[in-house]
């Protein structure tokens, strides 16, 4: 029995290779496993032209997976630190990477991607049409922007940020209800300042089922994209950003008929308070289709820091139904960021993600904490170091500054409670002072 996608396959009752490999990660049932994705529940994203792809999967009930973005921008082109960004995201365990590029020779850093990157690979194929095509904007073609999708496909791309909820009508409700922060979507305002000045329909919207037709030939998962998602937290969950949910939800309907996996992309910035909720429309609103968020950034006051309002948020997000965090640098609102500002990001995320999964009890998630805290309880300072998230940062602070005595740290020196309960516990008595 033959099968167009991971969706179509588990639909027709099938195992597919890159099935097992995500069950055997999870530690899941396969057969749980299919009956998810079946259910849009779940998705692999895994593009046929991505041979060097570890598959992972998506969904609320696997393990919180978290998103780079990375890329070359005009003011900043070096290929060279790109690749070095992509390999040290993959060696600290992120499971997708995003092309963001918008200057140089983009289809080349992609090809390469696809050629040597087992992540799953993202882009926006809008941004790579204002680079390709290299004119202004609005003599770009309804037909030039489908296109660009399709090259993307053939290259081998396993997810694309497809900005298609932002229609005419969605543009008429968002200058009707003004703004404070207007749109923030990079993608978003492109395909927006197109429709005002060609006053065309959204290509993306408007031929969306021959963007199907491409999903489905290469399986290519939507991530449809959050035009209209707040930029800060005074637009959160405003008419715009709801009113462009309710056409992503359509659309995902639209594109499950043509065995096309999907995920949403969520907010932004946002308010603590107002994240579960919004967790919850999407749900409802998306049929439960799995959400990815970029943070959300939970206070606009903190650039430099906005991997750690990133993972506040990100945190929320995750134990509350999303499945998939984008991390967030502390160069986010500031700048491309460097080597060590994706590193930041990675982290921050990544702690994000475990401490959600937790939360909604990810079977085994708390396997490693019990592990570091049975090595804490014997001090057993290497054991912690193997088991810790970042093991350099870690073994670099307790090096910068050693102990009298290499059993304790030099916060506590003698007083070390953990010590001093072990000793007593043992029958042994403590004098702390002279000793």
């Amino acid at each position: 029995m033959n099968y167009t996608t991971q969706m179509d396959a588990a639909r027709k009752g099938m195992i597919t290779p890159e099935m097992k490999i995500v069950a055997a990660k999870e530690n899941l049932d396969i057969e749980l496993l299919r009956e998810k994705i079946a259910l849009r529940e779940v998705i692999i994203p895994c593009n046929k032209v991505h041979h060097a792809l570890c598959p992972n999967g998506i969904g609320a009930i696997l393990k919180t997976k978290i998103n780079v973005n990375l890329g070359t921008s005009r003011d900043l082109v070096d290929l060279e630190m790109e690749y070095e960004k992509v390999e040290m995201a993959v060696k600290m365990g992120a499971e997708a990477i995003m092309d963001l590029s918008s200057f140089g020779d983009t289809q080349k850093f992609r090809k390469f991607l696809v050629e040597k990157c087992p992540a799953m690979l993202g882009t926006v194929p809008i941004y790579d049409a204002v680079v390709y095509y290299h004119k202004p904007l609005m003599q770009i073609t309804s037909k030039e922007w489908i296109d660009i999708v399709r090259m993307h496909a053939q290259d081998g791309v396993d997810f694309m940020t497809i900005h298609c909820g932002i229609n005419r009508n969605t543009a008429k409700r968002f200058k009707e209800n003004k703004r404070l922060m207007n749109i923030v979507s990079r993608g978003g305002s492109i395909i927006f300042a197109w429709m005002e000045m060609t006053g065309k329909e959204n290509p993306f919207y408007e031929y969306f089922d021959e963007i199907l037709d491409i999903c489905e030939q290469y399986d290519v998962t939507l991530s449809l994209g959050d035009a209209c998602r707040p930029g800060c937290i005074e637009d959160a969950s405003d008419a715009s950003q709801i009113e462009e949910l309710i056409v992503l939800g359509e659309l995902t309907k639209r594109a499950w008929q043509k065995n096309v996996q999907v995920m949403i992309e969520g907010p932004g910035h946002m308010p603590l308070n107002q994240i579960q909720a919004n967790m919850e429309i999407q749900k409802t609103l998306c049929h439960g289709a799995p959400f990815y968020v970029l943070g959300p950034i939970v206070t606009d006051i903190a650039p430099g820091y906005d991997h750690i309002t990133s993972a506040i948020g990100g945190a929320v997000a995750a134990a509350n139904g999303a499945s998939f965090l984008c991390y967030v640098t502390p160069a986010e609102h500031l700048r491309l960021p460097d080597i060590n500002d994706v590193k930041e990001g990675i982290i921050a995320s990544k702690i994000a993600a475990h401490a959600a999964d937790i939360a909604k009890g990810i079977p085994h998630a708390m396997d490693i904490d019990r592990q570091m805290s049975e090595a804490r309880k014997k001090l057993d300072w290497e054991k912690m170091f193997t088991l810790a998230i970042d093991p350099d940062k870690a073994i670099a602070y307790r090096q910068s500054s050693k102990p009298e005595k290499e059993d304790t740290c030099s916060m506590c020196g003698n007083f070390c409670a953990v010590k001093n309960m072990n000793r007593i516990l043992d029958g042994e008595n403590i004098s702390i002072f002279d000793e």
